[in-house]
């Protein structure tokens, strides 16, 4: 096999097992604000100054949750709202299993969570700014923003065809992964 497969299964595995705090299940009564605020590049603010312990990070970042009321920090006893200036993650890495249509894109964010993107984890790519800003689901509605290294890689995995929609121009740039298939862009 090649390494590069075992250390895709390796890590597909690993995080298959990762056991996360059941923050869906959790309903605290005692609801506040806490001054957090995850910035648009993906660091960690405390009252204005960076969190700069990465295990504190990812400790808060594994009780954060995405409510209709905002992101917020969960434990059993207490629901604390955060401010999220874009996406709570950022992807910084990509491994790639496969080729073309049968590939697996799996997805590594600033804080060790990874994800292979298929229909439960999609990708997708916003241009709100002009600029193409992607995205990719990592769990439970909480998305990381795809680094611009990693979304070059990503281009480049990235099959020109054209559109099965005859009311669009032009021909359409897509990705596949986990038996998805992801529209980048038009051409």
């Amino acid at each position: 096999m090649d390494p590069i497969d075992a250390l895709f299964d390796q890590l597909s595995a690993l995080e298959a097992d990762k056991r996360r705090p059941p923050v869906a299940s959790w309903q605290p009564s005692r609801v506040g604000r806490i001054d957090i605020r995850i910035a648009a590049d993906g660091a960690w603010y405390h009252e204005g100054n960076p969190i700069r312990r990465l295990p504190l990070v990812k400790l808060f970042a594994s009780i954060l949750r995405k409510d209709p009321d905002g992101f917020c920090l969960v434990t059993p006893a207490e629901k604390l709202l955060i401010e999220v200036e874009d996406a709570p993650f950022i992807a910084i890495d990509m491994e790639v299993k496969g080729a073309g249509r049968d590939q697996s894109l799996l997805f590594l964010t600033n804080v060790d969570d990874c994800t292979i993107a298929d229909a439960a984890h999609p990708i997708r790519v916003a241009s709100n700014t002009g600029e193409p800003r992607p995205y990719v689901m990592i769990r439970d509605g909480l998305e990381a923003l795809i680094s611009r290294p990693v979304y070059y890689r990503l281009i480049e995995r990235a099959l020109q065809e054209t559109s099965d929609d005859e009311s669009e121009q032009g021909a359409e740039v897509a990705v596949y992964s986990g038996g998805s298939r992801f529209v980048l862009g038009r051409l």
